[in-house]
C-alpha cells in the first residue's frame, strides 16, 4: 500500500479528491472484509488507508476554505 504525499494531494482538483476519497474509502472497506474473513493477515494496509483518507479530506477541507 502507497501512502499518499501530501504535495501530490494539493495538485489536484477538489472533484479529483473526491473520486479518489471514494476510491481510498470503498478499498478500506474490502480490506476489512478481507480481514474478517481471514484472506489478509497484513493489518498494516488499512492504518495506511486511513491516514491516506485522513489526508485527503485535510487538503479538501483546505482547497475548500480557500475558494470561500
Amino acid at each position: 500500500m502507497k501512502q499518499l504525499k501530501a504535495t501530490e494531494l494539493k495538485n489536484k482538483s477538489v472533484a479529483e479528491l473526491q473520486d479518489m476519497l471514494k476510491q481510498e474509502q470503498a478499498a478500506l472497506y474490502k480490506a476489512r472484509r478481507d480481514l474478517v474473513f481471514r484472506q489478509i493477515t497484513d493489518v498494516s494496509t488499512l492504518k495506511a488507508r486511513r491516514h491516506n483518507i485522513a489526508r485527503i479530506l485535510t487538503i479538501m477541507t483546505q482547497k475548500q476554505g480557500e475558494q470561500a
